[in-house]
């Protein structure tokens, strides 16, 4: 599907230009949003990348696991996100352990480097060695309930259930929250209220596009909607909290329309009315899509204080952006590509059928 490819990389460039246009204050040495002022109310919709990116989730790995054994999706999910974030990884130590860069220094020590390559450090408690792996770990809980939906078998029923119930108990922990009510920490891992909605409406949109709608998919996608909205909003007003409006412009309008906008187009893709014809462009940019996500900071840090005192503001961040996209195409084609080829499993080369022996014909008397 040309068209997720070219989704994907979009979410990923919303990303960015929230990072270089809004948020890295540290890395600009000022306010971007002072130095953008006329970018900055579209830029800061940006933090949404991150939402459509669960919303194609949800979508692909349906597609992906429907099928298949638990076995053949946990390798499939190990070759594809491992190697590049074990290159960033080591990139973002690099920066800071041989460089005197200070931007976005996560503070590290060699051991929690280690504990980081596991993707699991949020479990015990170590900060991500970059901003940008929070979302990695969402990413694994979506996989480890997805994991139970496998081991009983992927059917049409089985996953409504299974997102019946977990829109159900998204909606019971958000309800508790906002009564003051407390929730175990483990409920609250597992359920992800604030991404679940994100997760079952690309699932559900998977449904619509395999089989052809049926009311129940479209509930959730309406459901997981008002869920995601809410959801949305409150991340953006946790940014306007942190940082203050005049530095993260966004109204909540703007929230709404984006947000809106995000499941219109997921809707018509999965409907099949955004078809788009493969091509080696879109198929890059598909594959660009998780090293730019995972490197554009590292290379922000590196990059935009050596040019800054020279270059005007869009300068630098358009520079910077190229950069971004280049180095991340290269570590694609030419890293991460040959990485998960050696990674995934051979196929048992088969031995070819004896040719049949010609039986000579004879007359019958």
């Amino acid at each position: 599907m040309a068209e997720l490819d070219l989704l994907r990389f979009l979410a990923a460039l919303a990303v960015v230009a929230f990072h270089y246009l809004v948020a890295y204050a540290s890395v600009w040495g000022d306010r971007p949003a002072e130095l953008f002022p006329a970018l900055a109310p579209f830029a800061g919709l940006g933090i949404l990348g991150v939402e459509l990116f669960f919303i194609i989730s949800g979508f692909v790995i349906l597609m992906t696991v429907w099928g298949r054994g638990l076995g053949a999706f946990a390798r499939s999910r190990l070759v594809r996100l491992y190697p590049a974030y074990w290159l960033s990884l080591a990139a973002v130590a690099a920066l800071y352990g041989l460089t005197g860069a200070k931007a976005l220094d996560p503070k590290l020590s060699p051991g929690e480097y280690l504990l980081n390559a596991s993707m699991f450090q949020r479990l015990f408690k170590v900060t991500d060695a970059s901003g940008v792996y929070w979302s990695l770990w969402a990413e694994l809980r979506f996989y480890l309930l997805i994991a139970i939906l496998v081991i009983a078998g992927v059917t049409r029923a089985r996953v409504l259930t299974f997102g019946g119930v977990w829109l159900a108990a998204a909606l019971g922990v958000k309800l508790l929250d906002e009564n003051d009510l407390a929730v175990p920490d483990v409920v609250r891992e597992t359920v992800m209220p604030a991404y679940a909605g994100y997760f079952v409406a690309g699932m559900a949109l998977y449904l619509v596009h395999k089989r052809g709608g049926g009311w129940l998919p479209w509930l959730y996608v309406a459901a997981a909607y008002g869920l995601s909205l809410h959801s949305a909003l409150g991340r953006v007003h946790g940014r306007i909290e942190q940082a203050g409006f005049k530095n993260m412009p966004v109204t909540d309008l703007s929230v709404i329309i984006t947000l809106t906008l995000i499941f219109a187009v997921m809707a018509l893709m999965a409907l099949g009315m955004l078809r788009m014809r493969s091509s080696r462009l879109l198929a890059a940019l598909g594959g660009t899509t998780y090293p730019l996500y995972l490197f554009h900071s590292v290379i922000a840090v590196a990059l935009i204080p050596l040019l800054t005192g020279d270059l005007p503001p869009w300068a630098v961040a358009t520079i910077t952006t190229l950069v971004s996209i280049l180095v991340s195409y290269l570590v694609y084609s030419f890293a991460e590509r040959p990485i998960q080829r050696l990674l995934k499993p051979r196929r048992p080369t088969q031995t070819p059928p004896a040719p049949a022996v010609q039986m000579e014909k004879t007359s019958v008397p």
